[in-house]
């Protein structure tokens, strides 16, 4: 059997994953240009976790962090209580990649896009819930960016078990978690996050099950769009 065939047989099984009642998203949402003072905003909610996110720029850059030939991004990520630790520092970074790699960022050399990101609630994968606020508070901004993005987390129980935007407690009680950035165009995967341990087979399962997932959060984006503008005309 070729790898490609191995590959493809493996997809199949893992699309038939979704109709399992685990591997389905918690419920969603969003609104937009919610504050006045940033250039973009929006709040995005999946089940219990609730993010508020602005974005400020493209606008003037320290002359320490000015770079030549494009913007700089900027990602500070606010706890719901307390000061940022070491954890947030970590999913900052995973959120400034994922968004250096979707803005267009040679258009507006020697200036910054700051993303601030408040945490309001948090019941379980996190990270993803922040990045799809900030890809919905870049698109308020109107930000060019090359294609929008949005964020799956996918945990595996000690039974196996894939569980697809898990809540708190089933983080807490599963052994490995992974979340993904995946693009618009053609679902590739801009970034990941793991922790735990999990096979090279469980890793693949967990990709083509996000990378379907995907769909319909990018089909939200589209309506939400559509809804925010039908009015317009």
């Amino acid at each position: 059997m070729t790898l490609m065939s191995a590959t493809k047989g493996l997809c199949a099984r893992t699309m038939m994953e979704l109709d399992q009642s685990y591997s389905v998203l918690r419920e969603y949402g969003s609104e937009q240009s919610l504050l006045s003072k940033p250039d973009g905003s929006s709040t995005f909610v999946q089940g219990d976790t609730s993010i508020l996110a602005g974005v400020y720029g493209p606008a003037e850059v320290k002359v320490s962090k000015e770079i030549y030939d494009r913007a700089t991004v900027e990602v500070l990520i606010q706890p719901k209580m307390g000061l940022p630790g070491v954890r947030e520092r970590a999913r900052e970074q995973c959120v400034r990649e994922t968004c250096e790699a979707a803005l267009l960022l040679t258009l507006h050399p020697r200036s910054s896009v700051t993303v601030i990101l408040q945490v309001i609630h948090d019941d379980g994968s996190l990270l993803s819930c922040c990045l799809n606020a900030a890809c919905m508070a870049l698109m308020d901004a109107g930000l060019p960016m090359s294609h929008l993005f949005c964020s799956v987390t996918c945990a595996i129980s000690k039974e196996g078990q894939i569980i697809i935007d898990p809540t708190a407690r089933q983080e807490k009680e599963c052994p490995a978690l992974l979340t993904f950035a995946i693009d618009s165009a053609e679902c590739n995967v801009l970034m990941s996050s793991t922790t735990g341990s999990f096979s090279v087979q469980e890793l693949q399962q967990c990709i083509a099950i996000s990378q379907k997932a995907s769909e319909q959060i990018f089909q939200f984006y589209r309506d939400s769009v559509k809804r925010r503008y039908s009015k317009i005309k």
